[in-house]
């Protein structure tokens, strides 16, 4: 759904998540990867992989990636090395969401891109060599394992808006999670709910770009 404060002229900066937004996930290949290094099927495995406390601890940069891969594996009941399970983790990034490459370079010749991501330091690492070429459109990428925030906390939008330098009501934030737009509007945010591309473009072009 484009936002009614959508037109020409009406955006400062534009802000966008990149899981779902920018880069495809795919976290099925993760757990078939799992799965084939433990000798079990990837359907034993999904369900006892844990979003919870550690998980959200290793996205704001107070654990190492061998203390979450530590955990994870204990949730999983499986016997994997550090290498194998860091082999499942980067492997759920399944290239770049379709078209958004040249929706992101037009939108660069007309206003400054920023990013903003729930991550941690193994994938970071991960995606900004294997996809360096789409990432270099934004002039910077806020990361919840750098700046210890992460999405939906409203302490981490107002950290990203206060950097950016911008008035929150004219940067335009594109997330594919219901809760993450939710809270970016609390906080003054124009958001935009991804669920494709056109999303994406449709916005763009409300703001004539």
């Amino acid at each position: 759904m484009i936002p009614p404060r959508l037109s020409p002229g009406a955006a400062d900066a534009l802000l966008f998540d990149l899981g779902r937004v920018v880069l495809d996930i795919d976290f099925n290949k993760a757990l078939a990867c799992w799965a084939a290094h433990a000798g079990c099927e990837p359907a034993d495995l999904g369900g006892r992989f844990a979003r919870d406390e550690l998980y959200h601890r290793h996205e704001k940069g107070e654990i190492s990636d061998a203390e979450f891969f530590a955990g994870q594996r204990a949730s999983m009941g499986v016997e994997l090395s550090d290498a194998q399970f860091l082999q499942g983790w980067n492997a759920i990034f399944a290239g770049e969401m379709p078209g958004i490459a040249a929706l992101l370079e037009r939108a660069s010749k007309r206003l400054p891109l920023y990013a903003f991501s729930n991550t941690n330091a193994a994938h970071v690492e991960h995606f900004s060599q294997a996809y360096a070429p789409v990432l270099g459109h934004f002039r910077e990428i806020f990361l919840s394992s750098t700046i210890g925030l992460r999405k939906p906390d409203a302490a981490a939008y107002d950290h990203v808006v206060k950097a950016i330098g911008a008035p929150a009501q004219r940067i335009v934030f594109f997330d594919d999670l219901a809760e993450n737009i939710e809270a970016a509007r609390a906080r003054g945010l124009t958001a935009v709910h991804v669920t494709s591309s056109g999303d994406v473009s449709g916005a763009l072009a409300a703001l004539g770009i």
